[in-house]
């Protein structure tokens, strides 16, 4: 099993890179999780390039090798930042056999402000629900993120703490192949 993060945060210190490596934690001994580090270097997308930027291609690979994707965002100006949306917009094309087809997914989302981006948290269910991945319609916001974190990036509210490792364990019941019916 391979779990891929994305965070729309490239700041150092970046409560929603925390909040993915809290998630990373949740995952059993033999999952793979990696946390995308290449977003910074995917250029605005224009479709007019004829070959695809090799940060694309490394993007759409990661996506591609991923048996899940969990995409956590900050919320600027009250939507997605620009430079998750970019991504994911590389990540759209080709449609509709775009590496994030059918692809399970989630989202979470933390914020220094009271609500814990949800308002980012629905605008990317909804870009990757068009794109047509395989979207879990659960949202977890962590507020006041930058008291949400012990020391050493441990969630410190048991209920977020649970919630985060429910979602993650939603998250991997959907790639798992349905259970045969005995006849």
């Amino acid at each position: 099993m391979r779990v891929l993060g994305l965070c729309g945060s490239l700041r150092s210190g970046s409560y929603n890179r925390r909040l993915l490596e809290a998630a990373g934690a949740h995952l059993p001994g033999d999952a793979i999780f990696d946390i995308y580090e290449g977003l910074a270097d995917v250029p605005p997308y224009n479709e007019d390039l004829d070959d695809t930027p090799t940060a694309v291609s490394a993007l759409r690979t990661a996506i591609d090798e991923a048996d899940a994707v969990l995409v956590a965002t900050p919320e600027y100006n009250s939507s997605v930042p620009g430079l998750l949306k970019n991504a994911l917009d590389w990540a759209s094309r080709p449609f509709p056999d775009n590496a994030l087809r059918a692809k399970p997914t989630a989202v979470v989302g933390a914020s220094t402000g009271l609500f814990g981006a949800v308002w980012a948290q629905a605008e990317t269910r909804k870009v990757l629900n068009a794109i047509g991945a395989d979207v879990l319609d659960t949202e977890l916001p962590v507020g006041q993120a930058h008291n949400a974190f012990s020391a050493h990036g441990n969630i410190i509210d048991p209920d977020v703490h649970a919630a985060l490792a429910h979602l993650v364990d939603q998250l991997l019941s959907m790639t798992s192949p349905p259970a045969s019916v005995p006849t």
